[in-house]
């Protein structure tokens, strides 16, 4: 059933006006707009290896620089692995109830291997910033596709920065091969119709929109904490947008074990020179 231009904006924008919807309204639009982060998966529902097939070519149908293609996932369904997984991702339980677990990867081994056999003594141009950052690039272009895929079929998803907690771990739980680094998971499942999850307004428009040259206006800020206080307030969840922005970024303590992420990519062969 169609969801119309109007219903899907009051959705994400917690009921603000955006202004007037394209002339032409598409499902892949209503879809986008509808995303939301499911935690809560049904036990008895199953990820086939022909689903599985469909959202790795979904992926792999995203932009990639260049078409090095510099990524790779590792699918994990082995229930023993996946509770291992949550343990590391700061003990959340979803991860171990969901029936797939993706872990997205930022893969130079790869290509690597190729510039070696294309008769290259060395890879010198993968040891710095620049492939790093394409890397990341490339694998949060292909897990949005399938993240899209697997909604457009009726599952649920939510990513899991949480992987980057204990990196070294996690490569280790993987088997993954020097220069190759964990970025963050994906859980895939049939939602729960028992624990429906709703979609959480955004940032108005006007606070990420900066046309010709960028603007900050802190009314937009505020206005967008009245309007997600009350999301929270009807989810039974504690308020305070700012708070939490300010709990991540106000101290180390905050990143949860990521202020040694640049450590971690050096440990793995990532050079950052």
């Amino acid at each position: 059933m169609s969801v119309s231009a109007e219903a899907s904006y009051r959705l994400r924008y917690g009921g603000q006006v955006v202004g007037e919807p394209p002339a032409q309204w598409t499902e892949v639009l209503a879809q986008q707009l509808a995303h939301r982060s499911v935690r809560r998966y049904r036990a008895e529902g199953e990820v086939s290896d022909e689903t599985l097939s469909a959202l790795i070519a979904a992926a792999q149908s995203a932009p990639t620089s260049g078409n090095l293609q510099l990524w790779s996932v590792v699918a994990v369904r082995n229930d023993a692995r996946r509770r291992r997984l949550a343990e590391l991702a700061g003990e959340q339980e979803f991860i171990a109830q969901a029936p797939l677990f993706l872990v997205w990867l930022a893969d130079l081994a790869r290509a690597r291997q190729v510039t070696s056999s294309a008769g290259s003594s060395t890879a010198e141009g993968a040891d710095f910033v620049e492939a790093a950052l394409l890397s990341f690039i490339d694998v949060a272009l292909a897990a949005q596709n399938a993240s899209l895929a697997a909604e457009s079929l009726g599952l649920g998803t939510v990513f899991v920065g949480a992987i980057r907690n204990k990196p070294l771990e996690v490569a280790a739980e993987l088997g993954l091969p020097p220069n190759v680094f964990p970025v963050f998971g994906l859980t895939v499942g049939h939602p729960d119709e028992l624990a429906p999850t709703a979609v959480k307004p955004r940032l108005p428009q006007d606070a990420v929109l900066h046309k010709e040259q960028y603007t900050l206006d802190a009314a937009h800020l505020e206005s967008y904490e009245d309007v997600l206080n009350g999301f929270y307030a009807s989810e039974g969840l504690p308020e305070g947008w700012a708070k939490r922005v300010a709990h991540r970024f106000g101290s180390v303590s905050g990143l949860k074990g990521r202020e040694h992420l640049r450590a971690a990519l050096l440990d793995r062969g990532f050079q950052l020179r």
